[in-house]
């Protein structure tokens, strides 16, 4: 059973932003006011691992930070806006931030929740106690389960891998020890590659105490230069997870993402309009530029503004979130990624908005 509904959506938690949504449609004035459950957010975007399957290698890994005095500003507004969650993760790896530590306090003092995808290769100072306290989920983008195997993938050395595990263990005593409520897993990104590799990685996380470790599919973004696996198909996801089930504990589970796996394959989208876009999420680059889709980042389309410049409120209501909420109304999401993070919430909200079942007021 999969507890964190990783493979699903959480939308039915948050009927308020559902129910504004729905009251907003096409309506601009309703629209503008209706703001993300979930943002992510890139602190920086130089990274130290150049991964073969990246989807934002078009971006270049640039040496560029967020602010943090920019953001003990920009953060309370968020919160007070209705922002409920921010991940840490990005075009770079979100644990190179400077201020890392204190952008997480300041983030989960803003109430907002606070989690983190990373390679996790570098651990920075102070980081068990100024900022895992504050931290929802920890996952690890842990591709391989050997250290030959992991260089090649992340394309860095193969001592990456044994830090990352040690780095990862380091959390997990500290977590237990202070009794901090932070679940704290690794995914592995389901390659040729790696494939053979699956039970020793999922042996080595549940012995160093980690929660879960999802397998999850490639998907092409439409922008990546890497092109190598545009082509990858998943036959049996389910056999992969019957096979690992053996490894599963009360603390422990093997996660393996067989709807999405499934999903991959399919030709054709359920639903004709994203729902999500420009309402429910959100991105924040690391030179602030704020977007509304993560597929689409660089795309002006979905650039509504940026937060080095403009408050939150302003660039959210402002006139280029105005346009893109124009564009969404007609965009051919034929040509978006499939598989998109938001994938579960639009099936949801088209079946909410355009194909209710007969007779919705018999409860």
């Amino acid at each position: 059973m999969d507890r964190y509904l990783i493979d699903g959506h959480k939308l039915t938690y948050h009927p308020d932003r559902v129910a504004a949504l729905m009251a907003a449609k096409d309506d601009w004035e309703k629209a503008k006011g209706v703001y993300p459950i979930y943002m992510e957010v890139a602190p920086v975007g130089a990274c130290n691992h150049r991964c073969v399957f990246c989807a934002v290698d078009y971006i270049g890994y640039k040496t560029r930070s967020l602010d943090m005095a920019l953001m003990r500003e920009r953060l309370p507004e968020m919160g007070r806006l209705g922002v409920r969650s921010i991940m840490y993760a990005g075009e770079g790896e979100p644990l190179l931030h400077k201020s890392i530590n204190e952008l997480i306090a300041t983030t989960k003092r803003a109430g907002i929740d606070v989690s983190l995808t990373t390679n996790a290769s570098v651990l920075p100072r102070g980081f068990l106690d100024e900022a895992l306290p504050h931290v929802s989920w920890i996952k690890a983008s842990v591709n391989a389960g050997t250290a030959e195997t992991y260089s090649a993938i992340h394309r860095t050395k193969a001592a990456h891998f044994d830090a990352v595990i040690a780095n990862l263990t380091q959390i997990v005593a500290k977590r237990d020890a202070a009794g901090i409520d932070c679940a704290i897993g690794a995914q592995i990104l389901l390659l040729p590659e790696n494939a053979a590799e699956l039970r020793g990685l999922a042996q080595i996380c549940r012995d160093i105490g980690l929660d879960y470790l999802v397998i999850k599919p490639y998907s092409q973004h439409n922008f990546s230069l890497t092109k190598v696996y545009e082509d990858l198909s998943y036959s049996s996801p389910e056999e992969i997870q019957a096979r690992l089930s053996d490894l599963n504990t009360e603390r422990f589970q093997v996660i393996c993402r067989t709807k999405t796996m499934k999903k991959y394959g399919e030709q054709e989208r359920h639903y004709g309009r994203c729902y999500s876009v420009p309402f429910l999420w959100g991105y924040i680059m690391a030179d602030g530029t704020v977007s509304g889709c993560s597929a689409y980042l660089l795309d002006e389309r979905f650039e509504y503004g940026n937060i080095n410049e403009a408050t939150f409120q302003g660039i959210w209501e402002g006139e280029k979130r105005r346009q893109g909420f124009e564009t969404l109304k007609t965009l051919d999401i034929a040509g978006c990624r499939r598989n998109c993070r938001m994938d579960e919430a639009n099936r949801y909200l088209h079946a909410l908005i355009d194909e209710p079942p007969p007779h919705v007021n018999f409860i």
